[in-house]
Formats: C-alpha cells, structure tokens, sequence
C-alpha cells in the first residue's frame, strides 16, 4: 500500500521551486537555478561561454565568479523569475567565489529565499 509524502514535503516544493546550484572546477565556474518540480534548468552561466571569454581575464577567479553572478541574475529577470532558493553542497561555505555568485545575484535584482 503506498502511502502519501508527509504534507511538508509536498509544499516546499511549491514555497522554493527554484534552487540556484553552483560548480567551481579549477578552470571554470558555473551555476544554474533549477525548476525543482519539474527538474529542468531554467537559467544557466558558465565562464566557458565563448562570449564571456576576452572580457574576463581568468575563468576561475572571484571576479569571474561575481560575472557569471551578474549574468545568471540578468537571464533570471528576463525569464521573470524573481526569487530563488540557494542550495549549498557540504563543502561549500559562504565566502569567496561562492559569495560573489550569490551576492552578484541579489545585486542583479533577484530575491534570495
């Protein structure tokens, strides 16, 4: 007999669908924000796009991160998604390249939950 997911669960499904994730390799940095409910991308920025490339000078630094920040939150308003959650792995603590993305975002006009 299948029983149903508790009633939390089912609602913060729908209180935070978009849950912005962030990937710092040691060439390049990306985030995406994904539509949880569905499981799709919504918006993605990565330094390795080829129009991001000559006006950065490194793919991989805190300044590239705050870019690919600034430009994820401009994709977000123009797709009008106005809030998104932010979902950190283990590892990640809220300094450097992760605060950059972040603080980029809400710069950009993006509410964070």
């Amino acid at each position: 007999m299948l029983s149903k997911p508790p009633f939390r669960a089912r609602v913060t499904k729908f209180l935070k669908p978009y849950i912005l994730r962030m990937h710092f390799s040691n060439k390049y940095v990306s985030a995406q924000v994904v539509h949880t409910p569905t499981a799709t991308v919504a918006a993605s920025a990565s330094s390795q796009e080829k129009l991001l490339r000559p006006s950065m000078e490194s793919t991989r630094d805190v300044a590239a991160a705050a870019k690919i920040g600034k430009l994820l939150g401009e994709r977000l308003l123009f797709q009008k998604i106005p809030a998104v959650a932010v979902f950190l792995k283990k590892e990640q603590k809220y300094h450097g390249k992760v605060k950059a993305v972040v603080d980029s975002v809400r710069e950009a006009g993006v509410k964070l939950l």
